[in-house]
């Protein structure tokens, strides 16, 4: 009878029976044990990893903020952390009563960045250190001087947001006996150099500025890189204009993507409104200043031109008060090769950087000219980071004169199918009117920086270029009223080959004999010694042929 609690137990003898072989309970527990020790340990390692790495991220970050997130879209411009997320909204609700006429009482608080080195000099070794005016709102400390190293970042951050212009070898390197690459950085989206030390400062903010905006207060190309860069970047940003802007400008910075304010009759009244909204609504008031960020992201302008053009014997920057250019190039082309000559060329009727490096500080006295066709050339020279980069790393700054500026405009336009401004077009002035004649026969670079001539200034600077450079020509003589006369200074005219642009003649209001009529012709000539030839079969046929001076 089978026992209702089981089966029975199996003699010792059945010990020899095959069976299952199971380890015994404790070797399982063991590994066990053993396994959960090696978790723990593995997981307090990597945590500890993370914390370290924490700590250092941190510490990189006090050391050096300008070096740090150097990262770069692919198929379009820098975001700074921003991909993918819905652009802030501009809305008009944000700005307190921008119409009232109040005025601040203090100054704005902006960030600042700082740059620092432990182990590694400064460009030159040694600069100078100038105070710098108070009264000016600044991105960045006093004396923050800019390394190669900073330089060469802002190259790779701003390398997706900005095109890489060609420096190319210009037809006119016969006619002025020396080999001239024109670097053409007219051809950036906005038309001019700013947009890399733009860019460079916008993707250099705080995310939380970022978000906040930033609001700036001109016309100028300045304005115009911000406008366009702080949109691609998902940045507000705002532009305070006088009532005296032109529609063009306005129409442009608003098809960047900026909220256009027209507010005040005079540049000052745009600025101090524009800082009133910045302290209320906490926009970051931007201002072209010479910080080592902005520096730096123009700065790569030398860098591109030594990769492109090799065995450069020296470089040619338009200099004036804004020489931000100058200053940033220079310190790179200086660093990658010291026998290359720097030259800066600004204009005679605004010599501001000549005045500034003589008295050793900026002037801001020097009185400048509000007309859009000098643009930047005559401004006020704004910091003492420029200044002393310029005046260690500058090999020689000359001045040109306005008519000089103009024909070099007319010989871009002609060789080079290239419309510039004051701006883009002093840099090759400085070889028409022979200030270098030191560079003859070497190898030239030339920053051509800026194209946004305004429309209606371009027939009249192209009307005014070819009077200076003796192709177009006006004279007046007095003829008998006879069938016939007209004719024969028409032949006279073909057989010179001068073209006939317009003919005027006079027969009332005229002091000379009756029955005579005074006429006036503007001809096209080739050039001045066409001209000169011309004159001479005139004042042959007619000695009291009158020539109208330029």
């Amino acid at each position: 009878m089978v026992s209702p609690r089981g089966p029975p137990r199996a003699r010792p003898t059945d010990m020899t029976t095959p069976g299952p072989l199971l380890p015994p309970y404790g070797v399982v527990v063991g590994v066990l044990l053993h396994l959960v020790v090696y978790l723990v340990a593995v997981l307090y390692s990597y945590a500890e990893q993370l914390f370290l790495k924490k700590d250092d991220n941190e510490i990189k970050k006090q050391d050096a903020p300008a070096l740090c997130d150097l990262h770069c879209c692919k198929d379009g411009p820098i975001r700074n952390g921003l991909i993918g997320q819905k652009s802030p909204s501009i809305s008009p609700e944000r700005l307190k009563d921008f119409g009232e006429e109040d005025y601040l009482n203090g100054d704005v608080k902006t960030w600042e960045m700082k740059i620092v080195s432990r182990n590694e000099e400064l460009l030159r070794d040694a600069l100078s250190r100038i105070p710098q005016s108070s009264s000016r709102t600044s991105l960045s400390s006093s004396n923050k001087l800019i390394r190669f190293e900073d330089i060469s970042a802002a190259a790779f951050k701003i390398q997706c947001g900005v095109q890489k212009t060609p420096c190319m070898y210009s037809r006119l390197s016969k006619q002025y006996g020396m080999d001239i690459y024109l670097k053409k950085e007219f051809l950036q989206y906005t038309g001019s150099v700013k947009e890399r030390g733009v860019l460079y400062l916008l993707t250099s903010l705080p995310q939380d500025q970022q978000r906040k905006g930033v609001i700036v207060a001109s016309d100028s190309n300045f304005s115009m890189a911000v406008a366009y860069h702080a949109s691609e970047l998902r940045i507000p940003v705002f532009v305070i204009m006088s009532t005296s802007t032109s529609p063009a400008r306005v129409k442009m910075c608003r098809e960047y993507g900026a909220m256009v304010i027209s507010y005040g009759t005079t540049a000052k009244d745009s600025q101090t409104h524009a800082r009133r909204l910045a302290q209320e609504n906490g926009y970051l008031y931007l201002e072209e200043e010479d910080s080592a960020v902005y520096l730096s992201g123009l700065g790569t302008v030398g860098l591109e031109v030594y990769e492109q053009v090799p065995k450069l014997d020296a470089v040619i920057f338009p200099a004036g008060g804004h020489c931000g250019l100058l200053a940033g190039s220079a310190a790179a082309l200086k660093h990658l090769n010291p026998h290359i000559s720097i030259i800066g060329v600004e204009s005679e009727s605004f010599p501001v950087l000549q005045q500034s490096l003589k008295a050793g500080h900026p002037t801001e006295d020097q009185a400048c000219s509000n007309h859009h066709f000098y643009g930047d050339v005559s401004g006020l020279c704004f910091g003492s980071n420029s200044l002393q980069l310029t005046g260690k790393l500058v090999d020689k700054v000359v001045a040109v004169r306005e008519e000089d500026i103009l024909i070099s405009m007319l010989r871009l336009l002609e060789y080079e199918r290239a419309t510039v401004d004051a701006e883009g077009a002093i840099g090759l002035a400085a070889l028409v009117a022979g200030k270098l004649p030191e560079l003859k026969g070497k190898r030239v670079a030339i920053v051509i920086c800026s194209g946004n001539l305004e429309l209606h200034l371009l027939q009249q600077c192209i009307a005014r270029a070819l009077t200076l450079d003796n192709r177009v020509c006006r004279f007046s003589l007095v003829l008998s009223d006879c069938p016939g006369d007209i004719s024969k200074l028409l032949e006279i005219l073909a057989r010179e080959e001068a073209r006939v642009l317009d003919i005027k003649q006079e027969r009332t209001f005229v002091t000379s004999e009756l029955f005579t009529v005074e006429v006036t012709c503007t001809v096209e000539t080739r050039d001045k010694i066409h001209a000169a030839q011309l004159r001479n079969a005139l004042l042959e046929r007619y000695p009291t042929a009158a020539w109208t001076e330029r």
